[in-house]
């Protein structure tokens, strides 16, 4: 590659890396209000709990 076309890349990566992503809503909410509402994080003993299920085998 040139040093232009690298130039070019490298504007181009920082604009990107400039822009701000929302997060993605729930669309089955939007769709069917009598759907339960998730939430957004889980207690720090239910996370630790799941890991420890992962590592074990049946």
């Amino acid at each position: 590659m040139s040093k232009r076309e690298d130039q070019r890349l490298a504007a181009l990566a920082k604009k990107n890396a400039e822009k701000i992503v929302p997060p993605k809503s729930d669309r089955a909410v939007q769709f069917d209000a009598t759907l339960r509402q998730r939430r957004d994080e889980e207690d720090p003993e239910t996370r630790r709990l799941f890991k420890e299920m992962k590592k074990r085998e049946f």
